[in-house]
C-alpha cells in the first residue's frame, strides 16, 4: 500500500521534528552533490538548524560561490539600471521628435494659409516682405517651367508637321506613279481608287491647321515671350 500524502506544515513534536530534519538534510545534501556531478553545476548549500547548527556543502568553495553570486546580482542590477536609463532617454527623444513634427505641421499649415492670402494680419512687415519674396520666386519657377513645356510642345508640333509633309510627298509620288502606270494600262481602276482613298485619309495640308500656319523659325522661338 502506498504512503499517504504528508501535509507540509511545522512539526509540533520536537523529537519528530529533529528526526525529520536529519533525514531530509541528508537527502538535500545528497541531491546537491548529485546535481553538481551529473550536471557539472557549481552548487553551494547552506543550512542552519533550529538550534543554530551549520550544515553546508559545496563542490567548489562556499566563499567563492557566494562572491560569484554577489557579483552576478550586482551586474544584474547595473544592467537593469542601464536599461531603465536607456528607456527614459528614448522616451524623451521620442517626445521631442513628436513635438518637432507637430511644430513643422503647424508651420506648414500657416505657410499655406499665408500663401493663399489668409491670416496675414498677424504678420509683421518683415514677415510680409519675406512672404512676398517667396511668392515671387515661386512664380518665376512656375513661369520658367511653363515656358519650357510650351517650347517642347512647339518643337513636337514642328517635328510632326515635317513628318506629315514628308508623308504627303510620298503619297503624291505614289499617286503620280499609279496614274502613269494606269495610262500605260498596267494598273486597274479599282487599285487606283484604293490608293487615292488612302491618300485622302493621310493627306495633310499645313496651311489648314487651326489658327493659321504653325511654322516657327529659330528666330521666332527666340523672340517668343511666355508668362
Amino acid at each position: 500500500m502506498g504512503r499517504g500524502k504528508i501535509e507540509i506544515k511545522r512539526i509540533e513534536n520536537t523529537t519528530n521534528r529533529q528526526v525529520t530534519f536529519c533525514k531530509r538534510r541528508n537527502g538535500l545534501l545528497k541531491k546537491a552533490y548529485e546535481l553538481s556531478v551529473l550536471c557539472d553545476a557549481e552548487v553551494a548549500l547552506i543550512v542552519f538548524s533550529s538550534r543554530g547548527r551549520l550544515y553546508e556543502y559545496s563542490n567548489n568553495s562556499i566563499k567563492t560561490t557566494i562572491d560569484r553570486y554577489k557579483k552576478a546580482c550586482s551586474d544584474s542590477s547595473a544592467t537593469s539600471s542601464v536599461t531603465e536609463l536607456n528607456t527614459q532617454y528614448y522616451q524623451q527623444e521620442s517626445a521631442k521628435l513628436r513635438q518637432q513634427i507637430q511644430m513643422l505641421q503647424n508651420s506648414n499649415s500657416n505657410l499655406v494659409r499665408h500663401l493663399m492670402g489668409d491670416s496675414l494680419s498677424a504678420l509683421t512687415v518683415k514677415e510680409l516682405k519675406q512672404l512676398e519674396n517667396r511668392l515671387e520666386r515661386g512664380i518665376t519657377r512656375i513661369r520658367s517651367k511653363k515656358h519650357e513645356m510650351l517650347l517642347a510642345e512647339i518643337e513636337y508640333l514642328q517635328k510632326r508637321e515635317i513628318e506629315l509633309e514628308n508623308e504627303n510627298v510620298c503619297i503624291r509620288t505614289k499617286i503620280a506613279e499609279v496614274e502613269r502606270l494606269q495610262q500605260a494600262n498596267m494598273v486597274s481602276g479599282q487599285e487606283l481608287n484604293a490608293i487615292q482613298a488612302l491618300a485622302s485619309r493621310n493627306f495633310f495640308n499645313p496651311n489648314m491647321m487651326e489658327g493659321g500656319a504653325v511654322t516657327f523659325s529659330h528666330q521666332d522661338k527666340k523672340m517668343l515671350h511666355l508668362g
